[in-house]
């Protein structure tokens, strides 16, 4: 049984699991994210956009050749050497970043996830494909985004929180001794 907010020992079982487990969820995270932007692309026309939570959600189909809000733009080559390098430097350095906490492995796995869900878009279309639209009212969310985009930044907040978390524990328990 994999427990998530545990520590794991370099080389255990335990370990083991871990890795494997966040293995299959950035895996399934990479299929919903490449197949949610294939029937994006076949049943919707560009900027086309279907209400589907009155006041607060839509599916509207953009297309993004930068990073978030459009930083980069025209620069996809720069963005997909950025990706590979975050990437490379995030499973190199996966041990030493999780120091062995559970919760940060299945965090980084899914920032690794949506690199590459994007990364995808980013060679075979050019542009990555976003379609999921946050909004009160007339208010949006900036900007529009998918399922890549969701994975990078819920595996930011489980990484950072873990770190503010732990290291709070960390140091209460040093202080107590």
């Amino acid at each position: 049984m994999i427990k998530l907010f545990a520590k794991s020992e370099p080389h255990s079982s335990s370990e083991h699991k871990i890795i494997v487990f966040s293995v299959i969820v950035a895996g399934l995270l990479l299929l919903l994210d490449q197949i949610t932007k294939v029937l994006t692309v076949h049943n919707f026309k560009l900027g086309e956009s279907i209400l589907v939570v009155n006041n607060f959600f839509s599916l509207t189909y953009v297309t993004n050749k930068g990073a978030a809000w459009g930083i980069l733009s025209g620069y996809g080559w720069l963005l997909l050497l950025i990706a590979a390098l975050v990437m490379t430097a995030t499973i190199f350095f996966m041990r030493w970043l999780t120091e062995g906490f559970n919760e940060r492995y299945l965090a980084l796995s899914m920032i690794v996830s949506g690199i590459i869900g994007n990364s995808i878009d980013r060679i075979w279309r050019g542009e990555v494909v976003d379609f999921l639209d946050l909004h009160i009212a007339n208010y949006h969310w900036p900007p529009i985004f998918n399922v890549a985009d969701s994975a990078i930044c819920i595996g930011v907040c489980i990484f950072f929180l873990s770190n503010i978390l732990r290291s709070v524990k960390q140091k209460k328990e040093i202080t107590e001794e």
